[in-house]
């Protein structure tokens, strides 16, 4: 299985760049908001999101040279998806992620929703100095797509009636936005034409949405130790995701589960094996090949570059963690 870690080779100089700044970027004057910021980029992922906008940023550049403004972008980028992560914790009241405490365990809810709130603000602040109207909306819709994802998610707990299409919507808004949208910005900041402009954000669209299907899989197929949470822990909480309305079609008796929120002993352990006796979780399979594939598609009109190339094996490497 390709790692991350070779996939983002041509662009490694630049995230260590980019992790480099972003302590500096948050600029908190008060002690505990910036522990809190300065804790959060610690503790970051695989800066998945950055590392999109910095390939695609090389791959529509002449020779590949990025520009301060695309660097940038890449680290407003981070800055959102993190702000994000930081204000889901607190809803979801999860205590870790990725195994770590999070930011509310650390600081209290009250400094955990300031820390993101203040990261969203400092995010816009640099938005607007780059001094791109389209990149400006592009990002702010974004930021807009995130809480009506999350408010989306809120109101639609335990509904055995949500259809497939308003779960991809709500990935959409919570996962897809901010990868589609600056995969796009980072294309306008090239100047490439309109047409790719959208290539790329339909590229980044439909990756987004292969990867959001990939972690839904995760959470029925994977341990509670990878997981850093409960296997099954968004159907316990309501969130009904693709393995989840797939496996409704089969198991009538999964919606009467779901309804009563398995406030009966045992209901949430019939719930699991419902889902993984059905064809749920296959089918979830083949929607995130299906979308996948697509995002492939959307880069046939790049130049052929090694970050290209890097752009296409991504959607590889989100399929092979099905397996």
């Amino acid at each position: 299985m390709t790692s991350v870690t070779s996939l983002f080779a041509t662009v490694e100089a630049d995230l260590q760049l980019l992790t480099d700044n972003l302590k500096n970027l948050v600029g908190a004057k008060h002690p505990i908001l910036y522990a809190a910021a300065e804790y959060l980029f610690e503790v970051s992922g695989k800066r998945v999101r950055p590392a999109i906008v910095l390939l695609v940023s090389r791959a529509t550049m002449p020779n590949q040279e990025l520009t301060p403004r695309h660097r940038r972008l890449a680290e407003i980028t981070e800055m959102i998806h993190t702000a994000s992560l930081v204000h889901d914790d607190v809803v979801d009241e999860s205590a870790l992620r990725r195994n770590v405490p999070t930011v509310h365990s650390n600081f209290g809810n009250r400094v955990a929703v300031l820390a993101g709130d203040f990261l969203f603000a400092q995010s816009s602040w640099y938005l607007a100095n780059l001094d791109n109207l389209e990149v400006v909306k592009l990002l702010s819709k974004v930021i807009m797509d995130m809480a009506e994802g999350e408010i989306q998610q809120s109101l639609s707990g335990f509904n055995i009636e949500i259809s497939l299409e308003e779960y991809i919507q709500k990935s959409y808004s919570k996962t897809a936005s901010l990868i589609a949208n600056s995969a796009k910005a980072a294309g306008v900041l090239s100047g490439v034409s309109a047409e790719m402009a959208d290539h790329l954000y339909e590229y980044g669209r439909n990756l987004g949405l292969a990867f959001q299907v990939v972690d839904d899989v995760f959470d029925f197929t994977s341990s509670a130790e990878t997981l850093g949470k409960p296997a099954g822990a968004d159907m316990a909480s309501g969130n009904l995701t693709a393995p989840v309305l797939f496996a409704l079609e089969e198991k009538p008796y999964l919606g009467v589960l779901i309804e009563r929120e398995f406030k009966e002993e045992g209901d949430l352990a019939m719930a699991l094996a419902l889902v993984k006796e059905s064809e749920g979780i296959a089918r979830s399979q083949e929607l995130a090949k299906k979308y996948a594939a697509i995002a492939v598609q959307e880069l046939k009109d790049l130049p052929p570059s090694e970050p290209r190339q890097a752009l296409m094996d991504l959607t590889d490497y989100v399929l092979s963690r099905l397996y």
